[in-house]
């Protein structure tokens, strides 16, 4: 058996009763570390507060190498931990789908997810959003220019962008809204497109999540803190947008 659960958003208390129950009482415990962090809680805090040993894994062992967690499943029970919630990366619908093929059962507990607390920490009406884009940091001559198209999309229908950012744990490097906000400034003069509003959310699901809506030089010098930090590209503000994001993001009064 192959159970997986979304940890949520921040630390090792956002877990479901039913996921912590799922991994106190499993043989094999995987955790997936590189399309989401809790920055709450380290690995060691995890295996403090489930009782279990966690084994960390790397995207090669998930999307190239899954024997070990197949193997696991099929001999015993076994978990496999994401944050957030666990069937919104694409890669964990693959080791579902494995699993499947090898005869291998296989549960889903959810957590919460970034996609929808983002909707109550900006006041975004969550039908509106569009195709979501990541922003990656530039490697040589690679500067990839899909985000200012995916908004630019967005835009022209009128809909919200949910914008992740990059994290590279293995150097414990996490993008902050002030690189993502420069870099989509690079692409949209490569491509003639103006963005004229952000929001960007810092820490959600802590007890101290920063929210800011503002254009790109005012958000690239408000401090929202500690990562991590995610961005949005609004459309169109309703009404009731744009007063949430006055009294709750700082959105100035037009």
């Amino acid at each position: 058996m192959l159970t997986f659960v979304g940890l949520g958003l921040f630390d090792e208390q956002d877990v479901s009763l039913r996921g912590a129950e799922a991994i106190r009482s499993a043989d094999t415990v995987f955790l997936e570390g590189y399309t989401s962090v809790l920055m709450g809680a380290s690995v060691e805090k995890l295996e403090a507060f489930y009782g279990k040993k966690i084994t960390l894994l790397g995207r090669e062992d998930v999307e190239v190498h899954p024997e070990q967690i197949l193997e696991a499943a099929q001999n015993g029970n076994a978990v496999f931990l994401t944050g957030g919630d666990s069937m919104v990366a694409t890669t964990h619908a693959d080791i579902r789908i494995r699993c499947e093929d090898a005869g291998i059962p296989t549960k889903i507990i959810h957590g919460a997810s970034i996609t929808t607390a983002v909707c109550g920490l900006s006041g975004l009406q969550n039908y509106r959003f569009g195709k979501s884009a990541s922003v990656p940091f530039p490697y040589g001559k690679w500067f990839p220019m899909t985000p200012i198209e995916v908004i630019s999309e967005n835009r022209e229908r009128n809909l919200h962008t949910l914008v992740f950012l990059d994290i590279q744990r293995d150097k414990e490097r996490y993008m902050k809204i002030s690189e993502a906000v420069a870099l989509l400034e690079e692409q949209g003069a490569r491509n003639g497109v103006t963005i004229p509003l952000f929001i960007g959310i810092a820490r959600a699901g802590s007890a101290t999540p920063a929210v800011h809506a503002g254009d790109a030089e005012e958000m690239k010098t408000f401090d929202f803190g500690g990562p991590l930090h995610i961005l949005i590209v609004p459309a169109e503000l309703h009404d009731m947008e744009r007063e949430y994001l006055e009294r709750f993001a700082g959105l100035k009064t037009r």
